[in-house]
């Protein structure tokens, strides 16, 4: 399995060690930045996942401003869509693999999300991210997919983008990091990437089952211990405030919603910032912008308790 990774034993001189000890780096910094290799028990028996691609897909899915915006170069940003829309999507699947014994999962576009769903009765529906501003996409899709999660029973995860698009369906803005309108700054933008420490404000949620557990060996120590998450970013946009229904989870210094939830009647609708996805990759693959060495299994640990979540309901 993933998260692992090749540790070099070097000679220390003694002395050198012995410095190293008086000037020990305050918690969490002296913590491991690596996950070594743990083969992962699928635990979860079953399971029927709709994964939603959110990018854009063609022509028909863009605004006027995106015409306009990219004129000429619209075929070629719109095949660029599909090619990342494929990797990004692909990476949820393995992962969804690697949790569940008898996994079935089907992709549809957000724009076919409500027949799909219906066709395909889920257990859960996990949202992808997205590459462009939403103000890119046609009006009719994001009012679609607003109507959609407003009333829908079945549980969802939204990631990034998909995050995103969960807050702006329930009247909260996506803005830049810096709090300008997404228009007003297209390039240069400040960015959360790599990985990244989050702090867990809500501990008692479900989703963190087993982080105040002080013998658990399965969340990692600043997490058991600080409440602190540490999890992969790439993302230049925000949600400006919690939509109300919702209740925050996790947040970080340059963006305050790092991670949110609606449990109101019969909805369970889970999002984050950042991308729980990307936790399993492994240090012996050429890392590559989808394939990284492994620096934490939080991400995966969220997106289990997830899907365990999305099946107790069902069984209710």
């Amino acid at each position: 399995m993933a998260n692992e990774s090749i540790v070099e034993i070097q000679e220390t001189n003694p002395a050198d060690a012995h410095a190293s000890e008086i000037e020990a780096l305050p918690f969490p910094f002296n913590q491991q930045n690596f996950c070594r290799y743990e083969s992962i028990d699928k635990t979860i028996e079953k399971a029927r996942v709709l994964i939603v691609d959110n990018l854009l897909r063609d022509e028909n899915d863009l605004s006027d401003i995106a015409r306009q915006e990219l004129g000429k170069d619209v075929h070629t940003q719109l095949k660029r869509e599909r090619q990342i829309a494929s990797l990004a999507l692909q990476n949820i699947v393995t992962n969804i693999k690697r949790l569940v014994q008898q996994p079935i999962t089907q992709i549809a576009h957000v724009s076919e999300l409500e027949r799909t769903a219906v066709d395909f009765k889920p257990d859960a529906i996990v949202l992808s991210g997205t590459l462009r501003d939403f103000d890119f996409y046609k009006p009719e899709l994001l009012t679609r997919f607003a109507n959609f999660i407003h009333t829908t029973r079945i549980p969802v995860l939204g990631i990034c983008g998909g995050h995103q698009l969960i807050g702006l369906s329930f009247g909260a803005r996506v803005v830049t990091l810096d709090q300008q309108e997404q228009e007003k700054r297209r390039t240069n933008r400040v960015t959360e990437y790599q990985y990244r420490f989050v702090r867990i404000v809500e501990p008692e949620d479900p989703i963190f089952t087993g982080i105040d557990n002080p013998e658990s060996r399965v969340w990692q120590d600043y997490t058991r211990e600080g409440r602190i998450l540490r999890v992969w970013q790439n993302h230049g946009l925000q949600l400006d405030r919690v939509p109300e229904g919702f209740t925050l989870l996790a947040r970080s210094y340059l963006c305050r919603n790092q991670m949110m939830v609606k449990r109101s009647g019969d909805q369970m609708i889970y999002s984050v910032q950042f991308h729980l996805a990307k936790s399993f990759e492994d240090w012996n693959r050429n890392p590559t912008r989808w394939e990284h060495p492994n620096e934490s299994r939080d991400g995966r640990l969220l997106f289990e308790n997830f899907l365990r979540l999305a099946l107790e309901r069902k069984c209710v």
